[in-house]
């Protein structure tokens, strides 16, 4: 017969209760955890060792442990004991080391670290080497491209066109306008390989070119429409052509302000000259980033351009029209949150950022 002898009730306090009692309910909590908590909130109840452990389906030996554990330190027994673990191998001045060496110097014969190059320079292992670098969130491998603006007028140009954004006019059409160039109609040289399970699609490196088209496109800020044209020929008269679209499609009673950047030849000025409902708004050089037609370019190139075989400009051109349809049927606008004095801040100390790097080399 097993031993009922009744256990004695313990006395909780109310906040003691209650964080018990949080442990035992809440999903997030280790399982491990929320069983300790619940084999004291049932012998704080009055039940027996025998009943506790026959309700939560454990042993008599886990009641008896975490009741005395609880008995002697209260909530902190609850925790699991702090392990010895393996001592540390690398003190913290040599992480400081291997994390100078990383910032403020290049291996022989190489622009950037490597783990290897690392761990052979300092004696630390690949891995280690790793792990330091995410946990100081360096990432030697990785390089990004920029270019600031030298535009006299840039910060006139930034507050004009983000307040475009931010606050585009009553009865106006705002119209983001650029081209993507030297769209080139490639064909692998080779079947490409389908997908399978296990297996990526497959295709050659080498491809036959067929020529190039160039895509014209205006993006309808409000509504995320995009008006898009393609010619052959990247000249002021294909994109003449393309304003006489937009023309077209705007209706005549409103007003039309394009934000653009390219085609300032005097053709085209003319062309704005005559149309008194056009008014351009002009990004600041090397700025393409204010242009949100320029984040619009990614999807067709991605998704119909990059990965297709194309063996002429007009399939090419073909591909892209079908992609405009396709994007117009359910347009999605693009949602600007920075305002001016937000760039504006950043673009300083990016400038002063380049110069002191300029200086140093």
């Amino acid at each position: 017969m097993p031993n009922r002898k009744a256990i004695a009730a313990l006395e909780l306090r109310l906040a003691e209760r209650e964080h018990l009692e949080a442990y035992a309910r809440r999903r997030k909590t280790a399982r491990a955890l929320a069983l300790r908590a619940e084999i004291v909130l049932l012998c704080a109840s009055g039940k027996t060792g025998v009943d506790v452990a026959d309700t939560l389906r454990t042993t008599q030996q886990t009641v008896v442990k975490w009741r005395r554990r609880f008995l002697e330190r209260r909530l902190e027994g609850l925790s699991d004991e702090a392990r010895s673990g393996a001592p540390r191998t690398i003190l913290d001045s040599a992480i400081e080391r291997l994390i100078a060496q990383t910032l403020e110097s290049t291996p022989r014969g190489a622009t950037h670290w490597s783990t290897r190059f690392m761990a052979k320079a300092t004696g630390v292992g690949r891995t280690r080497v790793s792990e330091i670098w995410r946990a100081f969130g360096l990432q030697p491998h990785r390089s990004e491209t920029f270019k600031l603006s030298n535009d006299p007028r840039f910060i006139e140009k930034v507050r004009d066109v983000v307040g475009l954004y931010l606050n585009p006019p009553e009865r106006a059409v705002v119209l983001c306008v650029d081209e993507k160039s030297q769209i080139q109609a490639l064909n692998r040289t080779q079947p490409m390989l389908p997908m399978r399970p296990g297996q990526a699609e497959r295709r050659t490196h080498d491809y036959d070119r067929h020529g190039t088209t160039t895509l014209f496109a205006a993006l309808d800020v409000r509504t995320g429409r995009v008006l898009g044209e393609c010619h052959q020929r990247h000249r002021a008269a294909a994109f003449l052509k393309f304003l006489r679209s937009i023309e077209a499609a705007v209706p005549a009673e409103l007003d039309v302000r394009d934000n653009y950047g390219t085609h300032k030849s005097s053709a085209v000025r003319r062309w704005f000259g005559r149309r008194p409902r056009f008014h351009i708004h002009y990004t600041p050089t090397y700025s393409s980033w204010l242009n949100e037609v320029e984040r619009w370019f990614a999807p067709p190139t991605e998704r119909a351009i990059k990965r297709g075989s194309h063996t002429s400009v007009r399939q090419l051109e073909l591909a892209i029209r079908n992609f405009l349809a396709i994007t117009n049927e359910q347009p999605t606008p693009f949602h600007w949150t920075k305002t001016a004095d937000e760039i504006l801040t950043k673009t300083p100390r990016a400038a002063i950022a380049t110069t002191r790097a300029h200086a140093a080399n």
